[in-house]
């Protein structure tokens, strides 16, 4: 299994960024896939969720109206499209293969 995120960087309040994660090793368009975040000094927290279709998906309620998630089972790719970004949005942005594989992260700073 193997799961690369990309697409991460700094953004301005208010500004959007898409986050991409491909996904390899594994039957992608079989499972459930995550987005979690880290924000220094924090617990891993849960971000969003999307069945192995892209027909359900879940949200945090921090990041629910604002953040949407969705994929691409032809490409094996996880994606992440974040609007009207906060600072306390920065953290470090993980995907995740339910129930226990991870990507190793990329970086999100929103910051004026």
């Amino acid at each position: 299994v193997q799961l690369v995120e990309s697409g991460g960087g700094l953004v301005q309040p208010g500004g959007s960024l898409r986050l991409s994660c491909a996904a390899s090793g594994f039957r992608f368009s079989s499972v459930i896939m995550s987005w979690y975040r880290q924000a220094p000094g924090k617990e891993r927290e849960f971000v969003a969720t999307i069945g192995p279709t892209g027909g359900v998906t879940h949200y945090a309620d921090s990041v629910k109206g604002r953040f949407t998630i969705s994929r691409d089972n032809a490409k094996n790719t996880l994606y992440l499209q974040m609007n009207s970004l906060k600072p306390e949005d920065t953290a470090v942005y993980y995907c995740k293969k339910v129930p226990d594989s991870w990507g190793q992260g990329t970086q999100v700073t929103v910051s004026s």
